[in-house]
């Protein structure tokens, strides 16, 4: 069964994300672990994790992902800015130590000039010493666009990271599709020769889940602009055969377009229809 889900706001708590997506017809969901841009996150409310933990299981919602906020920049250039976002994603990760089987995305950051060598020796030393802590949660680098500094802009990149992380076993990628396209790997057209080059640059035993989202710009524009699934430059036929992708589809997806709840349910609705046809 396709796993398929979207974003959802956190403001209301867990068991609310919930019922969200069990309405909308989705059996996973992202969440920020805090506001995007800033702020500190909301105190544990355990009955409610409890509360979210009993209807997930009656409903069949499952692994669900938290997404850093975009804030955070682990290559910063200025020691406090690294120092933030090794405080906020070990907060964040004490906190799904409460959230079984949940995972944990981070944009890799931006070297800000620094060079990229620089920006990933920065980001591998942050996760290893994460790794001290013994967190369970799976971490997932995402894919980026490459716009400005990005780190994560290409598959070696990331490759690089993941290479000097000393126990990288429970250490993932998530795809995202507008990322990638914006990045130049063509899914529209060549979907297979990308697979294939994921996998031999990083390996798909890696790939834990992805982003789905057309995009508002054109191959390799770097721009990271995302649009509605089907109304951008990607369209629909490659999100058919994404879904459907035999090496692809026992994935859980998230929908990251500028949608309202009801145009999720849509989307939702529109993918299991193409991933049963």
């Amino acid at each position: 069964m396709l796993r398929i889900g979207c974003h959802l706001s956190s403001s209301k708590g867990f068991l609310a994300m919930g019922k969200e997506a069990v309405k909308i017809g989705a059996n996973t969901f992202q969440f920020f672990t805090r506001n995007p841009r800033g702020g500190k996150a909301k105190a544990l409310d355990p009955e409610d994790i409890a509360a979210y933990l009993d209807y997930a299981g009656e409903h069949g919602l499952d692994q669900i992902l938290a997404h850093a906020p975009y804030i955070l920049n682990a290559c910063a250039k200025d020691e406090g800015l690294r120092q933030f976002a090794y405080d906020t994603v070990c907060d964040d990760l004490g906190r799904l130590e409460y959230i079984p089987n949940a995972m944990y995305n981070f944009h890799p950051g931006s070297h800000v000039k620094q060079g990229v060598e620089t920006g990933i020796q920065y980001i591998s030393d942050m996760l290893n010493r994460i790794n001290e802590k013994e967190y369970q949660s799976v971490i997932l680098l995402e894919t980026m666009a490459g716009k400005g500094t990005e780190i994560g802009r290409n598959f070696e990149e990331l490759r690089e990271i993941i290479d000097r992380v000393e126990d990288s076993s429970r250490l993932g990628v998530c795809m995202d599709t507008c990322h990638v396209f914006d990045g130049g790997y063509d899914i529209a057209e060549h979907l297979e020769q990308t697979v294939e080059e994921f996998d031999r640059v990083i390996g798909l035993e890696r790939l834990k889940a992805m982003h789905l989202n057309d995009s508002m710009n054109g191959l390799g524009s770097h721009k990271d602009r995302h649009e509605k699934i089907g109304e951008g430059n990607i369209g629909l036929p490659a999100f058919r055969a994404i879904v459907t992708h035999p090496r692809l589809r026992h994935l859980p997806f998230f929908l990251e377009t500028p949608n309202d709840l009801e145009g999720y349910q849509r989307e939702i609705a529109l993918l299991r229809k193409e991933a049963e046809t």
